[in-house]
């Protein structure tokens, strides 16, 4: 795979820092993992990255608005998965989800949905219990410490930092929007990864 060919240019996911992982690794990530490096961070392969990234964003493109929840509990994505929502009109549940959402129809803000996407397994793990059991498709951001058990597409990442989260919300958001031809031509696009990193918060190793 050629640079012109990756779906977000080397240089940016270089900068996003995408490819740093976590020093704890588990059995569901380590074939994602390119190597260690010498201060015991593991690192991603950016090229399988980019693959993943393109594979979630032609799945989710198969799904209307409506059908899709975004959860994000870890604050350094709380803007990313906001802006996501405001331009894409996909339903998010930033800071807290509420269990039942998916589950109990007694509740007012009971919520019928084919896909969840989370954020990172285990602060998020409420939601994806109430879509297993809704029997929904859970896609979800993994880092090299994350137990993927429960998650049927795996998007390997660094899933702490705000930029790295950004980038993933930019180029889901670009390519829904083009592959349902919501927006024309890929310049029709306007917003920059910037856009979707929000302010600088503490990371949670």
């Amino acid at each position: 795979m050629t640079k012109d060919q990756m779906l977000v240019p080397l240089e940016d996911y270089l900068k996003s820092g995408i490819h740093i992982g976590t020093k704890y690794r588990t059995k569901d990530m380590a074939p994602f993992i390119y190597k260690i490096r010498n201060d015991g961070l593991s690192v991603f392969n950016v090229q399988e990255i980019d693959k993943r990234l393109t594979t979630v964003a032609n799945f989710i493109s198969q799904y209307a608005p409506e059908e899709i929840i975004t959860v994000c509990r870890r604050e350094n994505g709380w803007d990313a998965v906001k802006l996501f929502s405001k331009l894409t009109n996909i339903r998010c549940y930033a800071k807290r989800y509420l269990p039942g959402i998916l589950t109990n129809t007694q509740l007012e803000i009971f919520t019928e949905a084919k896909l969840l996407i989370a954020v990172d397994p285990w602060p998020d793990k409420n939601a994806i219990n109430d879509a297993i059991r809704s029997g929904m498709t859970v896609i979800a951001l993994c880092d090299t410490n994350n137990d993927a058990r429960n998650v049927d597409l795996i998007l390997p990442c660094n899933n702490k930092g705000r930029k790295s989260i950004g980038l993933i919300f930019y180029a889901l958001t670009r390519e829904y929007l083009k592959n349902r031809k919501l927006i024309k031509k890929e310049s029709d696009f306007t917003q920059k990864i910037e856009d979707f990193e929000g302010e600088e918060t503490v990371s949670k190793k």
